[in-house]
Formats: C-alpha cells, sequence, structure tokens
C-alpha cells in the first residue's frame, strides 16, 4: 500500500496471499488480493474491469462484492459506485450477534474468549509500558473512584478495558477486543455495577498497579479476579436481584 516502504509492502501482499489462499472461494479470495492493493476509501475498478481481470462473469462478481459489502469491506455509494472501507470490528460484532440469536454461539464463550485476551493484553502492558495508557488507565479509576453513578461507572469501566488493550500494544488483541465489544458490553449493561462501587474499584485498581509495577503474575491473578467477579455479577443479575438500576434511556448498543 502506498505511504508504506517497499519492503513493508511486500510483506503485507505476502501475508494477504496467504490468507486468502486459505479460502475456500479463489474468485473471492483472487478479489480480496486485487483491493488489498488500495488504500481504504477509494474507489475499486468497474465490474467489467475486474470481471475481465478475475476470469468470471460479472454475475458471478457481484456476488463476491455482495458478500464484501456485507462484511463492510466494501461500501456501494448511490451514483458513486464501491469503495474499499476495510475490514471492521464493528461488522463482526454483528455477525456475532446473528450467530448469537441462531444458537450457534453462546455469551459465556464469547465471554470465555474476553477474558483469555483480556488476561495475556494485561500481561503484555506489563512488557511495553505505554505510559499514554497507562494514564489513561489510571484516568479511568479515578473516574471510578470519583462517582457513584451508574452509568458513569459503567463508562469508566468500558474506558479502564479499552486502555488495557492499547496499553498491550497488541494490533491483533485490541481488534478482536473491538470486535467483541458491542456483543460483551451487553453483558454488563445489566449488572448493577453501582451496587457494588468498592469491589468494581478495587479490582480495576489491582490490575492498574500490577501494569504500573510491570508485573506479569501480579497483572493476570488481578484480571482473574476481575472476572471472577464479574461472573458473580452476571449471576445474581440473572436471578433478579440486581434488577431495576438501569436508566431506561440507555441504549445496548452505546
Amino acid at each position: 500500500m502506498s505511504g508504506q516502504p517497499a519492503n513493508s509492502e511486500q510483506s503485507d501482499f505476502a501475508q494477504h496471499r496467504f490468507l486468502t489462499n486459505l479460502l475456500e472461494d479463489k474468485a473471492l479470495g483472487e478479489l480480496v488480493t486485487l483491493l488489498m492493493a488500495k488504500e481504504p476509501g477509494q474507489q475499486i475498478p468497474s465490474e467489467r474491469e475486474l470481471a475481465e481481470t478475475l476470469g468470471i462473469s460479472r454475475t458471478a462478481l457481484r456476488d463476491r462484492i455482495s458478500r464484501l459489502v456485507s462484511l463492510g469491506i466494501l461500501q456501494r455509494r448511490e451514483r458513486e459506485g464501491t469503495f474499499l472501507t476495510g475490514i471492521q470490528p464493528d461488522s463482526i460484532s454483528d455477525t456475532l450477534i446473528l450467530s448469537l440469536m441462531s444458537s450457534q454461539l453462546t455469551i459465556d464463550s464469547l465471554i470465555s474468549v474476553r477474558f483469555a485476551l483480556e488476561r495475556h493484553a494485561g500481561m503484555a502492558a506489563c512488557d511495553l509500558r505505554d505510559e499514554q495508557a497507562l494514564e489513561d488507565l489510571a484516568k479511568a479509576v479515578q473516574r471510578m473512584r470519583d462517582s457513584d453513578d451508574g452509568r458513569e461507572l459503567f463508562e469508566a469501566d468500558n474506558e479502564f478495558h479499552r486502555a488495557l488493550f492499547r496499553a498491550s500494544g497488541s494490533e491483533g488483541l485490541i481488534f478482536f477486543s473491538q470486535m467483541l465489544h458491542s456483543v460483551l458490553r451487553g453483558t454488563v449493561r445489566y449488572i448493577a455495577l453501582e451496587h457494588d462501587r468498592e469491589m468494581l474499584r478495587r479490582v480495576h485498581s489491582e490490575v492498574l498497579e500490577a501494569v504500573q509495577n510491570q508485573d506479569r503474575e501480579a497483572a493476570a491473578a488481578a484480571v482473574d479476579r476481575h472476572f471472577a467477579w464479574l461472573e458473580t455479577l452476571r449471576a445474581s443479575d440473572s436471578r433478579g436481584t440486581t434488577a431495576g438500576w438501569l436508566p431506561a434511556a440507555m441504549d445496548p448498543r452505546d
């Protein structure tokens, strides 16, 4: 892609080629390989040009383009054409939600994935020590300490976990955490964070302290305690013991 050193571009292309070769639909893989030479926001070539380059019919091409549009990789604009947007975590979140609705996945299985990602992010953050991310973590914890309001605590909690993934410095961890965010955000939305303020502050402070001290074992243990506490809250919520705290105006997809 433009703006990168030649060796970096070659490495990216080789990686894209390897991944697209894993697709069962070879025409789709070839189309994606062609599109990856463009920057997000650029218009893709005409259907006629792409069909000729790929050696497939325009009908077959439209089917592949429609699949990429549904995944959020491409965007159709009326009277303008089709543009490359690149894969977006939010579009994958929608796929996960649809999978949940069709019973292919459970919330618990996704939470276990998020737990594993966050545990690794905490340990990675100890190694990297990103000062800006550490500052953001500390601000989120202070925000928790300064408020007893459920909405404010909820937002501070989300702010903390986004900062923790940024602190890991791992683009993969950040991407997958964002992918899961829209789904799992709803699982804590109905948990009464304001009814257990002190534990909320404690578990996040422990993660912050471990990362500040660059103590990988302590960070992993702190994340373990955080998710154990979260599971306790989820169990309480499922019995209806925390119902009624949520402001009615809050949107599950905020």
